[in-house]
């Protein structure tokens, strides 16, 4: 009899889980990447990859194909925004569950996304598209400084700014345009404006709200993720509100099939929606939704994916926060210490560092930028700041900077002391 296999097109920064998942549940995890090696944090004992262009739809297909003759394929999945169309594609391709890969390209063109919000009544950031530097000084003047610009297409916070008055969004705009960002396909940006309030993150499954968290970021300009915490501070009828609109966003985007993720901005007129993910959320969320709800969304979208009946029910209700670990300099990362000190903190409950002694950090103001978190619980919530502090200030980490004339070596530093990473 052939082994049951999982198939995951590319990963994410959550991959681990997935294929931990996948084992738990008896399923032999196979990656498909255009670079395997990208991987190689994961042990080789524990999962197969296979290198394939996973760009071209016919190239995957093929390998599922060829995969077939091996294994019994129980289901096709992905972590990563940019390739879950087409794992919608593929499983449409061999009959099996997935996610509707028109309704995921609608919603990853943020400009699609705002429209089909508009038309479904949600509230929104006033928005217009740009292509061109004309368009962008345009449409920030009909806006009104300050303005967010962004990729209509992207993850990540890449490419993602405040734009506070107008040299600060010349600037930025020379950077989308002039050849340092990446694009995909042609330019497309949208001009936002800026929705100022407390930011929350909506978890779903399916068509349930399985927990909403509050998010803080580090300073402007960029849109970098600091701190969560899970469940957030909200009234009932807050929480109420805040669900109510992630469910409504679902039915304009014609979602509704395992995971999504909806960012809000709590302002004066309530609730705005800043963005729509149709898919899982990256790392902390699920372990943070793990710890707090008992919901391990990761295992029960699994499950999900092959066919099998999930589980959304509520194992216990605790609160569960992180703090994303930020350099303060660019340079190379000589060591980071503190882990057993800070991992032996009552309630901490995981420590992961992301990079390793002599990676090149070069801060971009984007995810890129983060090089670990700290996780923590607490059955209280004026419980958990002190426990999340107590624990970051325990570690240190040392960065040289990159040789410059005149240059200096700064002694070591503690994460969570004085100047606050950024």
């Amino acid at each position: 009899m052939a082994r049951r296999a999982f198939v995951m097109v590319e990963g994410a920064s959550n991959t681990l889980l997935y294929v931990e998942a996948a084992q738990r549940l008896g399923l032999r995890p196979i990656i498909l990447s255009a670079d395997p090696a990208r991987f190689d944090y994961l042990t080789p004992e524990s999962f197969d990859a296979t290198r394939v262009d996973t760009d071209n739809l016919e190239a995957l297909i093929c390998e599922c194909s060829r995969l077939l003759l091996t294994y019994d394929i129980a289901g096709i999945a992905g972590a990563e925004e940019q390739f879950y169309a087409t794992v919608g594609k593929l499983c449409q391709h061999f009959d099996m569950p997935g996610p509707n890969p028109t309704s995921v390209e609608r919603c990853c063109d943020k400009f699609t996304q705002r429209q089909l919000l508009a038309e479904g009544g949600i509230p929104i950031p006033a928005y217009r598209l740009a292509a061109s530097a004309r368009d962008i000084e345009s449409a920030a003047a009909e806006i009104g400084l300050p303005v967010v610009l962004k990729p209509a297409v992207g993850i990540g916070s890449v490419g993602v700014r405040l734009c506070r008055n107008v040299d600060e969004l010349a600037e930025h705009t020379t950077y989308l345009l002039g050849g340092k960002h990446t694009w995909r396909s042609s330019p497309k940006i949208l001009v936002e404006e800026f929705a100022q309030g407390p930011h929350y993150s909506a978890e779903m499954m399916g068509n349930e709200v399985i927990g909403i968290g509050a998010a803080d970021f580090g300073p402007p300009p960029h849109f970098v993720s600091r701190e969560y915490t899970y469940p957030a501070p909200l009234t009932n009828d807050e929480h109420r509100c805040v669900a109510d609109v992630s469910l409504s966003c679902l039915r304009a985007l014609s979602l509704g099939w395992g995971p999504s993720n909806i960012d809000l901005r709590w302002t004066k007129r309530g609730p705005v929606v800043i963005e729509v993910n149709p898919r899982l959320a990256g790392t902390p969320t699920p372990r943070l939704v793990d710890l707090a709800y008992g919901v391990d969304l990761v295992t029960e979208h699994t499950k999900l994916v092959i066919g099998e009946e999930w589980n959304l029910h509520r194992g216990h209700s605790q609160f569960a926060a992180a703090r994303i670990l930020l350099a303060n300099r660019d340079g190379s990362l000589d060591w980071i210490g503190g882990e057993n000190r800070a991992a032996a903190v009552p309630g901490v409950a995981e420590i992961k560092l992301y990079v390793k002694p002599k990676t090149p950090i070069v801060r971009k103001g984007d995810c890129g930028d983060r090089i670990g978190h700290v996780i923590v619980t607490s059955t209280t919530l004026d419980g958990i700041k002190p426990i999340l502090q107590r624990a970051v200030d325990l570690l240190e980490l040392s960065i040289t900077p990159f040789p410059t004339i005149g240059s200096y070596l700064p002694p070591p530093s503690r994460v969570g002391e004085g100047k606050k990473p950024c």
